[in-house]
């Protein structure tokens, strides 16, 4: 069971060595894809991958939201032979310490992805604490079921081949809809997701590329299509929900 780490990165350097210093003790090759970041930010990742041998570099010429970054990197990870890759973002917001515990969880459940389940301290932004409810009702009427805890984290362990394999059949969303759009299509091709408490937190200075118009719109037509989407399957969800 080959393991990765994928960062997608838009202008992020902010405490960056040091997440990777964290990382790189694991011994697991670090993949990040810079996701068309500014010039200055995008030489100082070289640099950063200069002095980190586990680390690797990818980039994207203009940005396409991160979804898209961590798409690339999921399907670059699959093609370097790895088996499975831990997603973490790169604005500093995941427990790193909760890495041995999803690896732990995806070593049990091999064919699972495996989920951080946000805890959250007073940091978090009250509108995104909200949005986070609005979204799981959503993922609930999309699903049939209660199994899917959390879609909107971002601290993931996937099963490379078949979430890469979802990836050549369906075009997912590339911004802020991927997170959510990935699970419950895994879900209905018959891929679980199982959940680990961590916590998750908002840094002070924090950059956010979250905008909230164009974001929530995003993620309100992806509802849409979505739930389209679940009455074509409704004989399939129901028959899972029934042999359970």
């Amino acid at each position: 069971m080959q393991y990765c780490f994928v960062i997608p990165n838009y202008n992020h350097t902010e405490n960056l060595a040091n997440q990777i210093a964290t990382l790189a003790k694991y011994g697991l090759a670090i993949i990040m894809v810079n996701d068309g970041s500014d010039l200055q930010v995008k030489s100082d990742l070289e640099e950063l991958t200069a002095q980190e041998p586990l680390l690797t570099l990818l980039h994207h010429e203009t940005n396409q939201g991160k979804g898209g970054a961590v798409q690339t990197g999921l399907t670059y990870a699959l093609a370097e032979g790895f088996d499975y890759a831990i997603q973490v973002d790169a604005d500093g917001q995941h427990c790193l310490d909760d890495i041995p515990a999803l690896i732990a969880l995806s070593q049990q459940f091999p064919h699972s992805v495996i989920s951080g389940k946000p805890v959250y301290d007073d940091s978090i932004p009250k509108v995104r604490y909200l949005a986070r409810y609005i979204t799981h009702f959503w993922v609930i009427i999309e699903t049939l079921s209660t199994s899917l805890k959390d879609t909107m984290c971002g601290f993931r362990v996937y099963p490379l081949k078949a979430s890469v394999a979802l990836l050549d059949k369906v075009a997912i969303g590339k911004r802020m809809d991927f997170d959510i759009e990935i699970l419950v299509r895994l879900y209905w091709q018959g891929t679980n997701t199982q959940f680990i408490a961590t916590n998750v937190i908002y840094p002070q200075n924090g950059v956010s590329h979250f905008k909230a118009f164009e974001d929530n719109a995003r993620i309100s037509w992806m509802h849409t299509k979505l739930c389209f989407g679940m009455l074509r399957r409704l004989p399939m969800l129901i028959a899972r929900k029934l042999k359970r």
